[in-house]
């Protein structure tokens, strides 16, 4: 398999990534072309299914509660107090990269007035704004931010990215670039590389005031630092009080998913913001130019050279974004479908996982493996597990009407029923965490609207198909056909 690989690198991935996406369509059909020879097996196989959600409902609460506790412990704790006694203290530097292509300038604003609220020294936080060249506001935009923020801070550096050929337009090609100016930048303001860490920063994301206190005191403590990655709570609940219900339920169920995973060390892979060493960064190459997935992609980048070391490790306090939104109700779903859809593109960096999994021999195959079924698991199963939990059970019975009149075909619906409510039960955690955590109702929002909180999860299975599976298969197919994805900026209000 490794000669395979290195003699035919593109015919391999190409191949993957028509496999890789081809079985989450096979799991989509598969009651439909296979109950007619083996319903047995497909009610068995959808069975196991439902005990596996039933499970991933039980822990995806559990984790939540874990998380939540710990948020909350941490919110309150002075992390500065503690940042100052750690050796090294004095010396640290965090630099936080921009990327940006087309946002508006109140969003831009508006994320940096709340850098400018970290109780950090702010003379040794270092914004690199970096914008794109193709912007035609990027010149005008970058020269009035720092005009306004330069003061406030150590350092503030605009970059501006011209896309070379071999390139893909997007976030990773643009902190590549910023990151390479950056490391330019701190030579002539003598500070190492070895001084710094480094935080992508989405262009909404408004960190804790505490992030960096905590930051350097997880950092400075870490005797294993250059392996890890650092990132808090990414919850969407910048513009949740705002946003159309359907999206509403979408993103708030995806708040608590990510809260949860900052209490699954093994499980858990750098997203959206994140920080890192940057004498990391620099060590493997900087982000890779040719990719949309950039915070996948350089988990595993750092992954495969540094080795089994490497993991994410949880910052227990909430960084607040922008859900997908727009001026109309339309608007908003389409902006939240091209989302889903942009982050379902990262089973298109399966391939170069698979290919390092099997050439990679420094690493143990055990925990290769483990990583590389963690991401199959995740990916394969983003457009193919409503479609097996909501449809699968009827199925079987209908195409095959010998089998309906088995004791196993005529219970199957009951029994799928059954496991899946028990599974919902574990929903009552989400929906509790949800109201202690995102922000207070704003006075705009009526009253009278209260009820449609708790009503808004019956809608849960049609908003979950049109805006996660839908998009997810989409992108799968989009894939799987050759086609590739274009990336879009989610509109911003």
């Amino acid at each position: 398999m490794r000669q395979l690989f290195t003699r035919y690198p593109n015919k391999t991935r190409r191949m993957l990534e028509i496999l890789v996406p081809g079985t989450s369509w096979l799991l989509i059909t598969m009651p439909l072309w296979l109950s007619f020879a083996h319903p047995a097996m497909v009610a068995y196989l959808i069975i196991t299914f439902d005990v596996y959600w039933l499970y991933k409902s039980f822990t995806l609460a559990l984790h939540a509660i874990q998380s939540f506790i710990t948020l909350q412990a941490h919110i309150k704790l002075d992390w500065y107090s503690q940042a100052i006694k750690t050796p090294g203290f004095p010396r640290l530097y965090h630099a936080i990269i921009i990327p940006q292509y087309n946002e508006p300038i109140h969003i831009l604003r508006r994320t940096l007035e709340n850098l400018a609220k970290q109780d950090f020294p702010l003379k040794r936080l270092i914004v690199v704004l970096a914008t794109e060249d193709k912007d035609p506001n990027a010149r005008d935009t970058g020269t009035l931010l720092k005009q306004e923020f330069s003061n406030q801070f150590g350092h503030f550096l605009v970059t501006r990215h011209i896309l070379h050929h071999g390139e893909v337009a997007g976030k990773s090609s643009n902190m590549a670039w910023a990151a390479r100016q950056l490391v330019a930048a701190l030579k002539g303001w003598h500070i190492t590389v070895d001084q710094a860490t480094v935080t992508s920063c989405d262009a909404d994301a408004l960190l804790h005031p505490k992030y960096f206190s905590a930051l350097t005191c997880q950092f400075l403590t870490d005797p294993d630092r250059e392996f890890h990655f650092y990132q808090g709570a990414i919850l969407f609940y910048s513009n949740i009080w705002r946003i159309p219900l359907p999206t509403r339920v979408l993103n708030t169920l995806g708040s608590i998913w990510n809260l949860a995973l900052l209490s699954q060390q093994s499980r858990f892979i750098n997203f959206s913001t994140y920080s890192l060493p940057l004498a990391t960064a620099v060590r493997v190459g900087y982000w890779d130019v040719d990719v949309i997935p950039e915070d996948y992609h350089l988990f595993f980048k750092v992954y495969f050279a540094l080795g089994e070391k490497v993991s994410t490790r949880g910052i227990f306090l909430p960084v607040l974004v922008d859900a997908a939104e727009s001026r109309t109700f339309i608007g908003s779903l389409v902006n939240q479908y091209e989302q889903s859809k942009r982050w379902a593109w990262g089973v298109s960096d399966i391939p170069y996982v698979i290919r390092g999994v099997f050439l990679n021999g420094q690493i143990s195959q055990s925990d290769r493996l483990r990583r590389l079924l963690f991401l199959l698991e995740h990916h394969i199963f983003w457009p193919s597990n409503w479609f097996i939990l909501t449809l699968g059970s009827a199925i079987p019975p209908i195409l095959n009407p010998a089998f309906s009149r088995t004791v196993l075909g005529h219970n199957l619906a009951q029994i799928s029923s059954g496991i899946l409510t028990l599974s919902a039960v574990f929903l009552l955690v989400v929906i509790i965490i949800d109201l202690r955590v995102k922000p207070p109702r704003p006075k705009e929002f009526a009253s009278w609207k209260l009820p449609f909180l708790y009503l808004q999860w019956f809608t849960l299975p049609v908003v979950s198909f049109f805006l996660a599976a839908l998009p997810g298969l989409d992108a799968h197919t989009s894939l799987m056909l050759g086609k590739r994805l274009e990336y879009r900026v989610t509109e911003k209000v």
